[in-house]
């Protein structure tokens, strides 16, 4: 579809048909590590069972100790769910490879900042069980949010007027967009890790903030 759509209109966006190739074959990589469909956090289950409690007096903070374990879940994600597929789309359609190291250097640190991103999101998703009865609703408006306006469905950059300026600034974008713009050549660089480390940083003090009042709530309830 893709392939169609910039054969008939040609340097749409700034992308040829390679590009939009390749950033199909970007996003399919991307699913895993980034959980773009949502979960991969055990979290909302322990909330549920009441193990959280048990989480909350270790001596670790909870929010990291979590990132710690996705990490890893999306550092195995990106070996055997990211590459082959890859390197399927590769030999099937050729896709563009950036020529220069700094390129790969500033998508590699793209890369990790969005599996950052993608987990904050998904930390604030799982610790809502703990407001909610049923967590599914809120799982399941996260994964719609995720798939549109993180570039999944669509390149954000052919999102019309304001509906792809507000796209564009999401957070949802740090998770595929601009990483896939960083891979292609596409972004100011400086610009876009700043951008997703901002958010990060923004989700992720959010993530703490809840953690806080959660464990405020859990020894109210408990006691």
């Amino acid at each position: 579809m893709l392939i169609a759509l910039w054969q008939a209109r040609p340097d749409l966006a700034g992308y040829d048909v390679a590009d939009a190739v390749t950033f199909c074959f970007l996003t399919q990589a991307f699913i895993g590590p980034m959980q773009v469909f949502g979960g991969g956090l055990e979290l909302s289950q322990r909330v549920r069972s009441g193990d959280v409690a048990i989480d909350l007096i270790r001596p670790a903070s909870l929010q990291l100790w979590t990132l710690a374990e996705d990490f890893g879940r999306a550092t195995y994600l990106f070996f055997v769910r990211s590459i082959p597929p890859t390197l399927v789309g590769a030999a099937l359609f050729g896709i563009t490879t950036p020529a220069d190291p700094l390129t790969w250097a500033a998508f590699l640190i793209s890369f990790v900042l969005a599996v950052i991103v993608s987990f904050a999101l998904r930390y604030l998703v799982a610790l809502s069980a703990c407001w909610v009865i049923d967590d599914r609703g809120v799982q399941s408006i996260s994964t719609i949010m995720t798939l549109f306006f993180s570039g999944m469905i669509l390149p954000l950059v052919i999102f019309p007027g304001w509906l792809g300026a507000v796209a564009q600034a999401l957070p949802w974008a740090a998770v595929v967009q601009v990483p896939a713009d960083v891979y292609l050549g596409k972004a100011d660089v400086p610009a876009a890790l700043v951008f997703q480390a901002l958010w990060a940083a923004t989700l992720l003090g959010a993530g703490a903030l809840a953690t806080r009042a959660v464990r405020h709530k859990v020894v109210i309830q408990g006691g």
